[in-house]
């Protein structure tokens, strides 16, 4: 029996406790370590420096300079139009899924390459990868519809070190399967993870960017711009989020049922979450778990579900999570 999904609420305006970007963004000692994101930063109206957060260009430069500074990452590039993604955000889902793990491991977070994160649509910029890696030793394998991504992702873990024998990326060649052909047999995950494509077809994607250029200010001209970029298997796919989230639902119990821990998604829409709640119930999942973050004015939450009974979880955490080794460098 499925019980009632739990809130984990966290406090308004506030990033996760452990979030190495909570506060102002430093830009002095950013622009030390990476001298180009300069060209960017400007006063703002209230006097603080910043960046003009409705340029592509200057939000990849500060991603940059963030990477570079926090994570050690020295080679990270993504061509023009790809996602681009807040990484303040992106930290929070890695660290609200080391407190779910550590939620049911006595309080403890289970960390080192001995733990296998599956991160569904990785996307060109490798974000979830390159975080979970630094902050806990997780390995990854990231999957993805899109050729480009995937050949850009591995660009980036070939030039990074420390990512190195950490992160695999694989091709999904069925642009509407979530989970169909990328676990392997005998293959297990200790979480997965998914931030779902927004958007229910490429025209809702355009008329919502639109509507954003309008409230900003920002409109250059009849083909709107995302500051964040964005492919489409990025930002749409056929029937939107719910439809997404049902499809990952489905496969999650009739493909990788017991493979898996905790399997999780960033959900956007409120409005999703009671279809996705009967669907899980209705699939069999023993425990279902919200994670409402927030950062300013933005609010999202995590759902997360998993079909392992309190006998089966016992026996995964003495196989896969006691005494395993500390993150390595």
């Amino acid at each position: 029996m499925t019980q009632p999904p739990k809130d984990f609420t966290a406090d308004k305006d506030q990033l996760h406790p452990r979030n190495r970007h909570r506060g102002r963004y430093d830009f002095p000692q950013l622009i030390r370590t990476s001298p180009e994101l300069a060209q960017f930063v400007a006063d703002n109206p209230y006097g603080d420096a910043s960046i003009d957060f409705a340029n592509p260009q200057a939000v990849k430069a500060l991603n940059k300079a963030l990477l570079k500074q926090f994570y050690n990452i020295q080679m990270w590039d993504i061509p023009a139009g790809y996602l681009s993604p807040p990484i303040p955000g992106r930290a929070d889902y890695i660290h609200y899924l080391a407190d779910l793990i550590a939620s049911v491991n006595e309080g403890v977070t289970p960390t080192g390459k001995g733990i296998r994160v599956l991160d569904v649509g990785v996307g060109a910029n490798c974000i979830y990868p390159i975080i979970g890696r630094h902050e806990y030793g997780w390995r990854f394998v990231g999957t993805d519809v899109d050729p480009v991504a995937i050949r850009v992702a591995k660009q980036i873990v070939a030039s990074n070190t420390g990512l190195s024998g950490a992160v695999e990326l694989r091709l999904q060649p069925a642009s509407t399967n979530i989970f169909s052909g990328m676990v392997k047999p005998k293959e297990v995950f200790d979480l997965t993870m998914c931030n779902p494509p927004f958007h229910g077809s490429q025209a809702e994607a355009e008329a919502a960017s639109r509507r954003k250029e309008h409230n900003l200010g920002t409109s250059k001209g009849p083909k709107p711009e995302p500051n964040f970029g964005g492919q489409s298997a990025e930002l749409w796919y056929p029937g939107g989020e719910a439809t997404f989230l049902w499809r990952m639902a489905e496969e999650s119990a009739h493909l990788v049922r017991e493979t898996c821990f905790w399997f999780t998604a960033l959900v956007s829409k409120k409005e999703t979450l009671p279809g996705l709640y009967k669907s899980l119930q209705k699939l069999g999942a023993v425990e279902v778990r919200t994670i409402n973050m927030s950062q300013g004015q933005k609010t999202s939450r995590i759902v997360a579900w998993t079909f392992l009974d309190a006998e089966q979880q016992q026996a995964w955490r003495a196989k896969r999570w006691l005494n395993k080794p500390a993150p390595t460098a």
